[in-house]
């Protein structure tokens, strides 16, 4: 089948190309990539950092303006409420060119400017179809619609000195810029407003623009998404350092509902001002080219206030920030992609000093997001898993709501290859500083008010387990560099590098704990104890696998062999509790922890000779059968679960691995053999017996009704055994014999 296509299209010659969409139309496209809340706030805020401006005010009006001298009738519905935007920064010549160029962004040409993607600022038609600029000595007003200041007229601009005249003479127009937010009388006086102040006239009926209404309840819930984490707001940014929410009520009063400050730290105002000097000569040497195979880090402490007046609350976070700025020469793919994008690596994180759970961590009320200078928006996308904010010279989506990454669609995209350079490359060596500097700061503050407990540092380790698996490449080069450090504390208040160290995770509630803990330490062992998410790290990442030498019963087996515990009988005996706790049984030789009835301490062997056996007694051979003996038994008040342990060691694989042994017929039979025989060693027919008598340790007459029932139950049959053994009392004696009479003679 033979197929052929015609085309329609352009017949003969005349005009031909590409057109751009009306104003109203582009802007109603960024609108819906842009979903409005509190991001537009965070926006303007971009907006005044950019500008190196140190304060910003939002503030609701509700004063309705005079509408008399208008520059038309049609000025009139913009007289009335309105979101005032103030910084205390000035527009600049470029500025005013860049807010007018909404398909550019000035901001490429400056890639320190944080919004950079030209979309942020006309994220406010969300909220008004007619966006004021007071700044300087300029008022400039925007109209999408084309339809205020004449035809295909999309603004107008007024000087406050050239056009003084006129700005007097609409005096209801240009009400609305003065008297409020710093702006007065002097500075119309003045002809300069040493500020900038944006108008957003709330948009009262649907528009070509939008669809979309404001009123009081949306500004106040623009006010409250803002409000979420506004507390974070304020932690990369180099200029900005206050931001607050206020209201104007139609009657002119005016209040403050919500404010949130970053101050410097109190011990060392200058830490902060010399770390961002550090870091801007650090990212002039990266854009000039100059040569360097590390990351310039700088860390300082900050402090944020946020104070809510509605709800009458003041919360105070402080953090530990490291920024980094990667050297050219340290990755040439880096390098290369910096100078196509027009970007720095420049990296943040910061360390929240106040909600670590020493054992489990960033406590469940903290989560690690990732930010572009200013937090991306709440969720999955901007949540990292890390115990620490990140921000970075990012390559986000068109809309700024997202990092980019590597995707099947997107694989050569240069943005997210970017990304996942800085995440591999920067990041892990400005993490390692700021773990590094928090050490530090908690050894040389130690008799300060450092807000970090020793044992606290590690809630600032990420957990392998928790992070999201973009942000999984920075665990290895982290961690080859950080267990190369002292990073680990030890129970005696120590620093120690991980190969120094032997790590316990011994419950601290049982007895044995304390005391194993103090014989290794007594040794000379350096003992640390670390969470569980800090081991498993070190199990991942130890520079050799099994190189982690932990405390369990092996090792301190091994410890007692070539330091003996010199504690008290107790402390051995808690010692041979958990020496029994992995069942071992042969590895106990050579150690002298065996309890003897005598309250000494055996040195365990694997003697065969039953010269050597110590024995367990029973309720079927009960110590009591013989006397005199004690030497040879195992301490009978030992915890019933160490017993059974030594039970165990004397069945172990069939046959003794060491001479403990469980008492049998035959065994009970040659004890007894050698009670009677140290009693009486000679073999004489008849013998004098002393019941009871403890000088001549002749044996109680209680003891042998014990052994005759012994014997009746044991050796019903036969008695050989028990042969030349004085064993039968002189019958003609017996009575007295029962009764405890002295010089009572045995027969054989």
């Amino acid at each position: 089948i033979i197929m052929t296509l015609h085309g329609q299209g352009p017949r003969g010659g005349g005009r031909f190309g590409q057109t751009t969409p009306p104003l109203v139309d582009f802007l109603k496209d960024i609108l819906r990539r842009y979903p409005e809340g509190g991001q537009i706030l965070k926006e303007l805020i971009q907006n005044a950092e950019d500008a190196g401006a140190t304060e910003v005010k939002f503030m609701y009006d509700e004063t309705e303006y005079g509408v008399e001298s208008l520059w038309s009738h049609d000025m009139a519905q913009y007289q009335g409420t309105a979101l005032y935007v103030y910084n205390d920064a000035v527009f600049t010549t470029e500025d005013w060119n860049g807010i007018q160029e909404i398909a550019r962004s000035r901001k490429r040409e400056d890639p320190l400017k944080v919004g950079r993607f030209g979309i942020g600022f006309n994220s406010v038609y969300h909220i008004t179809d007619v966006p004021s600029i007071f700044s300087g000595d300029q008022i400039a007003m925007l109209d999408p619609h084309q339809m205020l200041f004449g035809v295909h007229e999309s603004g107008q601009c007024w000087n406050l000195k050239s056009d003084i005249k006129e700005i007097t003479e609409l005096n209801d127009q240009f009400a609305p810029y003065f008297g409020l937010l710093g702006s007065s009388e002097k500075t119309i006086k003045d002809g300069n407003f040493p500020g900038t102040l944006f108008r957003f006239p709330l948009r009262m009926k649907p528009s070509q623009l939008s669809n979309n209404i404001y009123n009081k309840e949306k500004v106040l819930e623009l006010f409250e998404s803002f409000k979420v984490d506004a507390d974070t707001v304020l932690l990369f940014l180099k200029s900005v350092q206050k931001v607050s929410l206020h209201v104007r009520e139609s009657d002119g009063t005016e209040r403050m509902l919500f404010q949130v400050t970053a101050s410097d730290s109190e011990e060392d105002k200058m830490e902060r001002p010399n770390s961002l000097k550090t870091l801007g000569q650090a990212i002039d040497s990266y854009s000039n080219g100059v040569l360097s195979s590390s990351v310039t880090c700088a860390t300082y402490q900050l402090s944020i206030e946020v104070q809510d007046e509605t709800a009458k609350e003041t919360q105070k976070t402080t953090w530990l920030v490291c920024n980094g700025v990667g050297g050219r020469g340290m990755c040439g793919e880096l390098d290369s992609l910096a100078d196509d994008l027009k970007f720095i690596p420049t990296i943040g994180i910061a360390l929240p000093l106040v909600l670590i759970d020493e054992d489990k961590g960033a406590t469940s009320s903290f989560s690690g997001r990732a930010f572009c200078f200013l937090p991306l928006p709440i969720g999955e996308e901007s949540s990292t898993g890390l115990p620490v904010h990140v921000s970075g010279f990012f390559g986000l989506t068109d809309n700024r709501r997202s990092i980019k990454w590597r995707e099947v669609d997107q694989w050569r995209d240069p943005a997210a290859l970017w990304n996942e350079l800085l995440i591999v490359t920067v990041i892990p060596r400005a993490y390692f500083t700021l773990i590094m500097e928090t050490i530090r700061r908690i050894q040389t503050k130690k008799d300060q008010d450092f807000p970090l407990s020793p044992r606290g540092i590690y809630g600032a380790w990420p957990d392998p387990n928790r992070i999201r698996p973009h942000w999984k490449p920075i665990l290895e080069p982290l961690f080859n560099d950080l267990l190369q450090q002292p990073v680990i504390f030890s129970l005696n208040g120590s620093w120690v590098q991980v190969d120094e160290t032997i790590f316990s995770d011994l419950d601290s509630s049982l007895d044995t704990t304390e005391t194993v803990i103090k014989y290794l330490q007594s040794s000379g062992m350096i003992l640390a104890q670390v969470p569980a998410y800090i081991d498993a790290v070190l199990t991942m990442f130890a520079t050799k696998p099994g190189s982690l030498r932990r405390v369990t019963p092996s090792f301190v087996r091994q410890t007692l062999r070539k330091c003996r515990h010199r504690g008290s009988s107790n402390e051995k005996l808690l010692l041979l509790e958990f020496i029994l706790s992995d069942a071992c049984y042969n590895d106990l030789i050579g150690l002298e922890l065996l309890p003897l009835q005598d309250e000494t301490f055996a040195v365990f062997s694997s003697s065969v000779n039953d010269k050597d056996a110590v024995y367990i007694a029973s309720e079927e051979y009960p110590r009591s059968l013989y006397p005199g003996l004690e030497g040879r038994f195992v301490l009978e008040s030992i915890a019933p679960h160490v017993m059974t342990g030594l039970k165990e060691a004397a069945r172990s694989r069939g046959r003794p691995c060491t001479q403990v042994q469980v008492l049998t017929p035959e065994r009970s039979a040659r004890l007894i053999k050698e009670v009677l025989t140290t009693t009486w060693p000679s073999r004489d027919f008849s013998v004098q017996w002393y019941p009871g008598d403890q000088e001549k340790q002749h044996p109680s007459a209680s003891w042998l009704r014990m052994i005759w029932k012994h014997l009746y139950i044991n050796f019903p049959d036969d008695l050989s055994v028990f042969e030349d053994l004085p064993l039968i009392p002189n019958q003609t004696r017996l009575e007295s014999h029962f009764n405890e009479s002295k010089n009572t003679s045995y027969y054989p």
